[in-house]
């Protein structure tokens, strides 16, 4: 187990004293991986790029059925080391004869491909917003949260997690 000195927090370092602080002692007392457990016991089955496509495609119908189609989503292993993301929101557009045409693309870190349930939610919300809000700005962020009513929480959760697999 890592000391605390050795752990890089920079994903919690803009939260409070008093957080930063909480998420210091669930560490020296070797309770975040039994914390993220608790609140997040079941781990989702989208394993594959065509299952990861329809899951969005659902919540996009649910939340955005007046945005672009989405044509393409799925796992990438190169998001988190080359991009420093977790998710990446793209759009391509080409011309056939006199028309043109825009493919919707959204690449998702295989970070998620195990992960609990939530934390998939929440990044596809993410990517999702992007559709219609292209800055993370205050509309942006009540876009996420109109479709995942525990946003806020899910994000710093998963910044608990992202700490949790770089201590293995």
């Amino acid at each position: 187990m890592p000391k605390i000195e050795e752990i890089d927090l920079s994903l919690i370092s803009n939260y409070s004293t008093e957080t930063y602080n909480s998420v210091c002692s669930l560490i020296e007392n070797n309770m975040l991986e039994k914390y993220l457990l608790d609140r997040y016991p079941n781990y989702h089955s989208i394993s594959n790029n065509k299952e990861l496509l329809l899951y969005a495609k659902q919540l996009k119908n649910r939340y955005l059925k007046k945005s672009q189609p989405l044509h393409k989503v799925s796992y990438d292993d190169s998001i988190d080391r080359v991009y420093k993301a977790l998710g990446l929101n793209s759009s391509k557009s080409f011309s056939h004869g006199r028309k043109t045409k825009s493919v919707i693309e959204i690449r998702i870190s295989s970070i998620f491909k195990k992960c609990p349930d939530e934390f998939l939610k929440m990044i596809v919300v993410h990517e999702l917003a992007h559709l219609k809000e292209k800055n993370h700005d205050k509309k942006f962020y009540s876009l996420c949260q109109n479709m995942e009513s525990n946003y806020f929480q899910l994000e710093f959760d998963f910044r608990l997690y992202l700490i949790q697999l770089e201590m293995e």
